[in-house]
């Protein structure tokens, strides 16, 4: 019996896929649930498993494009691995026959002068045919270059900058955070959270906490334009940004206003083990409506993160540096953050930017305001 293999249904946004990997080559055996080959798609990579025991037949090659639900072989399950194809046998004709050898044409004869007439040597040079033309000398090969074919995931990433560029009215606002108050909190509870939840109290939990009561509060920074409407999200899907050995993948805690601060870093924390397996599903990476993305752990001090299509709004975290700052007339040493809110100009408004990102401050700098109700901390 041959048992199909289809390519499987990547959600709706996905209409192709790019053939990355042959695991196991045609005519082989396989087990159930062997891996067979792997799928690249603009979003993530997918591997895919021999459906039953047999030997595996493929239709499709290395970077071959497939579309979701495409037969791209089968697996037979009533024989062992079938051989490898004859050689193509050439046939033998009879020997080419010899070119005959043309004989040379004689030598052009020069065209005497009539009359007998001498001819002088300024004569004779104007008569002799123009020298050809050198050649240009051959361009230098240059060494120490190597070509690469960009990923799918590569290619989708450099195709979304150019449409936000292009399809979007993009602005980026400015701000600073001290971070006193979060380095104490985590400082004395961290060992407690630990034991208790079983992962790391980060920054990240009191940044996604902020950013969710900021945007119940200022609703078309969690909305989107779509063609001549205006899309309201009720729920908040942060997004937060992940780099992996693949380009950047940006994983969604959906609902995030209900997780909690061990609930959000648990999430954060199985979203980075999936990235660095490989194992992100698509499922993880779509319905975001508002996005996070964290240049400090790279040493960034100031950037202008670009916006995550369709979403109108990313907020880009920076590194930690102690700076002097005046605070009641004095000059102290305090923790300081620079915070970016990139955002599109097409639905939300300047004085609408700013007071989400000074909102966003002040939950950060009295993140106790963030725990109210919370156990977890």
């Amino acid at each position: 019996m041959k048992v199909e293999i289809k390519v499987p249904s990547a959600g709706e946004s996905v209409t192709e896929a790019t053939v990355a990997q042959i695991l196991k080559e045609s005519g082989s055996a396989v087990s159930k649930e062997e891996e067979i080959l792997e799928l690249e798609t603009d979003k993530v990579n997918q591997v895919l498993y021999a459906p039953e025991a047999g030997t595996l037949q493929l239709t499709v090659s290395l970077n071959d494009v497939v579309k979701p639900g495409q037969v791209i072989g089968h697996v037979d399950t009533e024989g062992g691995a079938a051989p490898p194809p004859p050689e193509e046998k050439k046939e033998e004709g009879p020997p080419p026959p010899e070119a005959k050898k043309e004989a040379a044409p004689p030598p052009a004869q020069e065209k005497k002068e009539t009359g007998g007439a001498r001819i002088s040597p300024e004569e004779s040079i104007k008569k002799a045919p123009p020298p050809a033309p050198t050649p240009p000398p051959a361009a230098p090969k240059i060494e120490g270059q190597k070509r690469e074919r960009m990923s799918g995931l590569r290619r989708t990433i450099a195709k979304r900058l150019v449409e936000v560029k292009n399809n979007t009215a993009m602005l980026t606002t400015f701000n600073e955070v001290d971070m006193s108050e979060i380095l104490e909190i985590r400082a004395r509870e961290k060992e407690a959270f630990l034991k208790k939840h079983d992962v790391k109290l980060g920054f990240m939990s009191f940044f996604v906490k902020a950013c969710k009561a900021a945007l119940h509060e200022f609703p078309d920074v969690n909305a989107f334009v779509e063609g001549e409407e205006i899309v309201y999200n009720s729920g908040c899907h942060i997004g937060i940004s992940v780099s992996t050995p693949k380009g950047l993948m940006v994983p969604v805690l959906k609902n995030a206003e209900k997780l909690t601060f061990a609930g959000i870093e648990k999430e954060i924390q199985a979203f980075a083990k999936k990235a660095r397996e490989g194992s992100i599903s698509i499922d993880d990476l779509q319905g975001g409506t508002f996005t996070i993305t964290n240049g400090g752990v790279f040493g960034s001090m100031l950037s202008t993160p670009i916006l995550n299509p369709p979403q109108s709004a990313i907020l880009g975290m920076h590194n930690i540096v102690k700076r002097a700052v005046v605070i009641d007339d004095k000059i102290v040493i305090r923790p300081m953050m620079y915070l970016a809110l990139s955002y599109d100009h097409r639905i939300i408004d300047g004085k609408e930017a700013v007071s989400f990102l000074v909102r966003v401050k002040e939950m950060l700098e009295k993140p106790e305001r963030l725990m109210l109700g919370e156990t977890d901390v």
